[in-house]
């Protein structure tokens, strides 16, 4: 949420931290979401203006200011935990973290297949080379890839009885990356490693111990050419060779920003505090800095078809050359329609539709990628703790909310 706090940290936080079910029982049990039975029509419209909490049903995909009706909503068995990847569109279907794993068609709604198993909570959903890959939920050991169009398994690594709990945290066309805990005699563990799986053999292609202290949950990654990067919540920034895990560089970030950044090309853009810092991934060395305005500070990072974008806490949205740092818009947009600070961002057609946690106020609302000028806000009013989430597929965007998902047109 982003009003409400637990000793100082966000409700999301702490839900990330614990990584699992643990956090829902830390929260109580009054504060989980029941679920309701399916139903296959729109969400219910109203003549509310836009930012007013509620959705309203303008036809024509927002027009004068008002969201568009929903072209389905659905209730899902989601258990999602604020992070960006726990929902996806690919092949035609809208896949939500959550146990059983539900995939849903893109055009209807209707449920396509399942996986009673589910994903271990907190894990991501990780597309690369049209293959879904999970960390299990029977927490065998095992890292599995299925087609996402069908459900079928067809792939699956597996490190070795001697690690515990092994997730991905990244993926490309050549491997699969994963941390896990290494077990001592005592089945304790104490330390973990990151390694890479061939995505053909699901063989280990190299290893690496991680220094001792570093955590396995709260991990963020991405590759980008031959780097891997990933941030964790200890202040860590590491990049690593894709090719043999060797260690490229590592440095502690000024300030903990949750393991957020995004990288454009050769570089690893990262918000810490009012700066928002660019770094080379062959070295670390600085190549820009953008700085918020006066006590406003930076949230997170995505860039969307080239374009930087990330907001402050004064929500004014920012896009920036991710090449340079320099501004091509900025909107105050949000702030003014009394809408909360953006999250996560998708483009789908001219619209940027942004994500925020769950507040009376937030949401999702669109703007127009070329300006940053709002077109509209939607919220459906259920008052779940759960944070919004979004992904597109280029003709739909997919709002999930708690166990609500929603398919708004573009």
């Amino acid at each position: 949420m982003a009003n409400t706090t637990v000793g100082g940290t966000s409700r999301r936080r702490v839900l990330r931290l614990a990584g699992g079910g643990l956090a829902l029982a830390a929260l109580g049990a009054g504060a989980a979401g029941c679920r309701e039975d399916d139903v296959d029509e729109p969400a219910a419209g109203g003549d509310k203006p836009a930012g007013s909490g509620e959705p309203s049903a303008g036809e024509g995909g927002g027009e004068d200011g008002k969201a568009p009706k929903a072209l389905w909503s659905q209730s899902v068995p989601a258990e999602t935990y604020g992070d960006n990847d726990e929902l996806v569109a690919v092949a035609g279907m809208v896949i939500a973290s959550g146990s059983p794993l539900s995939a849903r068609d893109a055009a209807t709604g209707e449920e396509r297949w399942s996986l009673p198993d589910g994903v271990a909570p907190g894990a991501p959903l990780l597309l690369g080379d049209g293959t879904l890959y999970l960390a299990s939920g029977k927490y065998d050991g095992t890292v599995s890839g299925y087609d996402p169009a069908s459900g079928k398994e067809t792939w699956q690594g597996r490190l070795g009885k001697e690690y515990r709990q092994p997730r991905p945290i990244a993926v490309d066309a050549r491997q699969v990356y994963v941390v896990a805990e290494i077990l001592e005699k005592d089945n304790s563990s104490h330390t973990n490693l990151i390694a890479a799986l061939d995505a053909g053999s699901g063989k280990i292609v190299w290893s690496e111990r991680r220094d001792l202290g570093t955590e396995q949950n709260g991990i963020h990654a991405a590759v980008q050419g031959r780097h891997l990067v990933y941030t964790d919540f200890k202040k860590n920034l590491t990049v690593r060779d894709t090719s043999t895990g060797r260690q490229v560089w590592t440095q502690k970030t000024e300030k903990t920003n949750y393991g957020f950044f995004t990288v454009h090309e050769e570089l690893v853009i990262v918000p810490q505090g009012d700066r928002l810092h660019a770094y080379a991934l062959a070295d670390g060395a600085r190549k820009w800095t953008v700085k918020a305005a006066r006590l406003t500070t930076f949230k997170e990072p995505a860039v969307v078809d080239g374009v930087l974008h990330i907001a402050d806490s004064a929500r004014t949205v920012r896009a920036l050359d991710p090449a340079t740092g320099k501004e091509i818009w900025q909107s105050k947009a949000l702030a003014e329609a009394g809408f909360q600070v953006p999250r996560q961002y998708v483009k789908a057609g001219k619209l940027l539709c942004v994500a925020t946690d769950l507040d009376k106020d937030g949401g999702v609302a669109a703007l127009d990628a070329a300006t940053g000028e709002l077109r509209w806000t939607f919220n459906d009013g259920t008052g779940d703790y759960h944070a919004w989430l979004v992904a597109t597929d280029g003709k739909r965007v997919f709002a999930l909310h708690g166990k609500k998902l929603h398919a708004l047109p573009v």
